[in-house]
């Protein structure tokens, strides 16, 4: 297979800027809505982007858990590599693909944690596994083997039982954005794009070219 030979054209909507809401974060929830109509995989699957404090990158998928007037929060390690970014850099970027709607929304703004009462809040809605996996694996740090990470959790399971609570070094980030970039995909990759930019209070919103 040549990757230089693989085409798709783009055909299936239009974007305009009579179509959406003066509210990113509403219009993006619309978007989100219907990503689950199209019965897209994981539609809450995004990449976020960090960097360290001089600037080299990283990048990974992590799973959007709220969108709301603040913007957008997901849950980590704060031990992690990106969590350990995020702190010493709080800045950083979403992207989100919905492949079935051709659509990809991108997300940049500063980053802050959520309370310890909203990351326990969503602690207590994971299942039993995930919660002890927590408290198990110092994500991001090297293992020997698979083994040792599973009798942490068998070990985790016997000291704390069916009720761990949230870990210290566990609990959310959310996403401020000042900005927002909704993408649709067009015929001959004349694609639409509209920008939302922070503007004090309110939004701009303005065509970039595709």
């Amino acid at each position: 297979m040549n990757l230089a030979d693989i085409r798709r054209e783009y055909s299936q909507a239009v974007l305009d800027e009579s179509h959406v809401d003066p509210d990113p974060i509403v219009q993006f929830q619309r978007w989100l809505d219907q990503a689950f109509e199209a019965q897209e995989t994981e539609p809450t699957a995004a990449t976020l982007a960090t960097a360290t404090r001089d600037g080299a990158p990283s990048a990974r998928i992590v799973l959007i858990k709220g969108v709301d007037a603040r913007g957008f929060a997901f849950f980590t390690d704060y031990r992690s590599r990106k969590g350990q970014e995020l702190e010493a850099n709080p800045r950083a970027a979403l992207c989100v693909l919905w492949s079935n709607l051709e659509r990809q929304v991108r997300v940049e703004g500063r980053v802050e944690r959520v309370s310890r009462e909203e990351s326990a809040a969503y602690y207590r809605t994971r299942p039993l596994g995930s919660r002890l996996g927590a408290w198990a694996s110092r994500q991001s740090s090297e293992i020997p083997n698979r083994g040792e990470l599973e009798e942490r959790v068998d070990a985790v399971r016997r000291e704390m039982g069916e009720d761990p609570p949230l870990p210290p070094h566990w609990g959310g980030f959310v996403l401020l954005p000042t900005s927002l970039e909704f993408w649709q995909g067009r015929e001959s990759r004349l694609h639409d794009r509209l920008e939302y930019q922070r503007v004090g209070a309110a939004w701009r919103i303005h065509r970039l070219s595709p």
